[in-house]
């Protein structure tokens, strides 16, 4: 592969670029004393190949000299089928500057880690003959129980292990902490049958075998097996349909049917519907005994949190998205916090599993990922396009890429590249950039990789991500390219690309480039969303030829927008104004106004929720007039004159709250006359007048 090291260095900087005086060129074999001199200075270390990473790890160890690993670590970037290897890998060097740049960058800070202990308790779910043949495979590791369902085989003769049977079965934890739901109504207890095979021989009708459960549908109620089993009593027709629960620290479910069907199922659980599944189970479960943890992927503020408010739900983004069920309501939930009732979600940690999908769907930030946060995210795109650019790189395409499938599938493009006369590999103006997860990174992020100065941003998405993620990212996408558009940037700036074979990555990466900002940005993106997207909405609206007053944006996943009141239905009772998380309706202490920012509103619905009268309308837009001023300003949204007292003439209540309660008494026999004029008098006047005529029944005697 082409590499120009002077252009290196120089892209880099004189202290990035220290290291380049020499360009290699089989640094693992031929040049390995390179490295070793290297190990032996006590620098950083950064290599730029990752085929031979384990060599090198060796190296370093057999290095007199060399520093440990544990004291001074070695990066890996690969360079080779993400830049060097493709068609126009003589103009890669801006990327591969880009490239080095984002690998020298400092790891992210540490995040909470979530633990799991597991002592090895674990439970076979399966017919009798394959939960027999997994546990002859793990029962020297683990404490094993089998849970037999109705099927083919025969449990082993020897009692080696409890065996339970049953049906409907439900599993709810994760690992460490898995309960185990089922019924159990056969008549034969596996748990006091010693498998004397005496039922067996004598049923007339064939229906007991070997796996020790009767075929209802075979029995002719003779009631043989009751008489020859009668010293053990395992078999008791009349016995009760029975629920039971236990504990295990681990799953293996050999059903056909998965029986948590889900995306992302809970760590511990395994699910193995063939033979070849089933050794890929047995390999990590015989390895999950002891401690383990995992990071803390997420950052929650129950404050900004718009889910719920007073047991009225709003935005469910979060929860819908999750595709491991890892987050709930907690809208019943009563805490006062901030002088209002607030009840949020709850993520539950040892179920995530760092996909970021609900961080990229939540419009307030009250969901955030924490590994790595958004300002570090931030800070390597920044690194990269700015690194890119000065190195004299055009129209940059972002590619965003899981560490898994994404990493193998452009490993797979650059080697096709470098062997097929028809492929292209990865162009040079395209720059991976890898994630944890692709649902991680959301609209902030993407707008400000725009801002930055990217022609494109890409998510590419393989088999491995939930179609809810896809569905997630593409409604977000639509609402960023949406804004983009709005200002006139002309082209498809934001693209999901889903690809699950290198032919189909070859064409999605082969488009022309979108347009591109004049001047990139100067700020950093913040750990708060919602700052993030005000800097970067600013710089855009800078940068553009023309602003509207207004940009329409889908209505699916909008964090922008306003509210239309229905004045003939607001009865001006403010209860959206406690309800709203966000601050953006508030009263006014001196007028019966209802007022807005709209800056404030992230659409999320609870004010319509919590209205009575149904008046609250959303409306997806974002608000640019006056150069986006006008959004930042507070402005009425719905105003009346107070109702006034009939007798004092002092202003009390609305217009149509007084309406309201008149329709709904007024046509009752104990609101006539004089009890309907006091529905319209202020408090102080409605007890003079009750206390003025004591022969008239009141209310409270009622």
């Amino acid at each position: 592969m082409p590499l120009n090291g002077p252009a290196l260095k120089a892209a880099l900087g004189p202290e990035a670029g220290a290291g380049l005086e020499t360009v290699h060129t089989l640094l693992c074999r031929r040049e390995a004393g390179s490295f070793q001199r290297a190990a032996k200075s006590g620098d950083d270390l950064l290599v730029a190949c990752t085929q031979e990473s384990r060599l090198f790890l060796q190296l370093s160890e057999q290095t007199e000299g060399a520093l440990p690993l544990g004291e001074r670590p070695i990066r890996f970037v690969n360079i080779r089928e993400t830049g060097g290897w493709s068609k126009d890998g003589d103009q890669a060097t801006p990327k591969i500057a880009a490239m080095l740049a984002l690998a020298q960058l400092p790891d992210a800070a540490p995040v909470p880690t979530v633990s799991y202990r597991s002592q090895g308790r674990a439970l076979i779910i399966g017919d009798a003959e394959r939960a027999g043949r997994a546990a002859e495979l793990l029962a020297d590791k683990l404490d094993l129980s089998l849970l037999i369902q109705p099927g083919q085989g025969a449990l082993p003769q020897t009692r080696a292990l409890p065996v339970y049977a049953g049906e409907e079965v439900q599993i709810s934890g994760w690992l460490g902490a898995f309960e185990v739901k089922w019924t159990q109504n056969n008549p034969i207890d596996l748990d006091l049958c010693t498998r004397c095979n005496a039922c067996v021989e004598a049923c007339p009708e064939a229906a007991i075998d070997f796996s020790y459960q009767i075929d209802l549908s075979k029995c002719s109620s003779h009631r043989e097996c009751v008489k020859v089993c009668a010293a053990a009593g395992a078999i008791d027709f009349d016995r009760q349909a029975q629920t039971l629960r236990e504990t295990f620290d681990l799953v293996l479910d050999l059903s056909t049917q998965p029986l948590i069907a889900l995306h992302q199922p809970p760590q511990g659980y395994f699910h193995a519907r063939d033979d070849a599944q089933l050794m890929a189970a047995v390999l990590q479960l015989r390895e999950a005994v002891g401690e383990f943890e995992k990071p803390k992927f997420f950052n929650y503020k129950q404050k900004l949190c718009a889910h719920s408010r007073n047991e009225q739900i709003g935005c469910t983004a979060c929860i819908d998205v999750c595709s491991a069920q890892a987050i709930r309501s907690d809208a019943s939930r009563k805490g006062k916090a901030g002088g209002a009732n607030l009840a949020g979600i709850i993520v539950e940690p040892h179920l995530c599993v760092g996909c970021g999908a609900c961080t990229t769907v939540c419009p307030s930030g009250a969901l955030s990922y924490a590994t790595p946060g958004p300002d570090a995210q931030g800070q390597r795109i920044r690194s990269l396009l700015s690194t890119y650019a000065r190195a004299g790189g055009k129209d940059a395409a972002l590619l965003i890429h899981s560490q898994t499938g994404g990493v193998r599938l452009i490993g797979e493009l650059g080697r096709a590249a470098r062997t097929q006369a028809g492929v292209h590999g990865v162009p040079a103006r395209v720059l991976p950039l890898d994630a944890w997860h692709t649902a991680s990174m959301g609209m902030e992020l993407w707008l400000s990789a725009i801002a930055y100065g990217a022609s494109q941003v890409w998510v590419l998405m393989t088999e491995e991500e939930a179609p809810d993620y896809r569905a997630a990212v593409r409604a977000q996408m639509a609402g960023a390219q949406a804004i983009l558009s709005g200002l006139g940037f002309k082209g498809q700036h934001l693209t999901l690309i889903e690809a699950s074979d290198v032919a189909a990555l070859d064409r999605a990466l082969r488009v022309p480039p979108a347009d591109c900002v004049q001047q990139a940005a100067g700020y950093h993106v913040l750990a708060d969303k919602r700052a993030t997207l005000e800097l970067c909405l600013e710089h855009l609206m800078g940068q553009a030829q023309a602003v509207p007053d207004e940009i329409a944006l889908p209505a699916l996943a909008s964090p922008f927008g306003t509210l239309q009141v229905d004045p003939d239905r607001c009865s001006m009772c403010l209860s959206c104004v406690s309800a709203c998380p966000a601050g953006a309706l508030a009263d006014n202490p001196d007028k019966l106004q209802l007022r807005f920012i709209e800056k404030n509103c992230v659409q999320c619905g609870l004010c319509a929720s919590t209205c009575p009268e149904s008046a609250i309308t959303l409306q997806p837009r974002l608000l640019l007039a006056d150069g986006g001023r006008v959004r930042k300003q507070m402005r009425v949204l719905n105003e009346v004159e107070p109702f006034c007292c009939v007798r004092c003439a002092k202003p009390f209540a609305t217009p149509k709250a007084i309406e309201l309660m008149l329709a709904k008494l007024g046509a009752h026999p104990m609101f006539q006359g004089a009890a309907r004029e006091r529905l319209q008098m202020c408090g102080d006047c409605r007890v003079i007048a009750m206390h003025s005529n004591p022969n008239e029944v009141r209310i409270d005697q009622i």
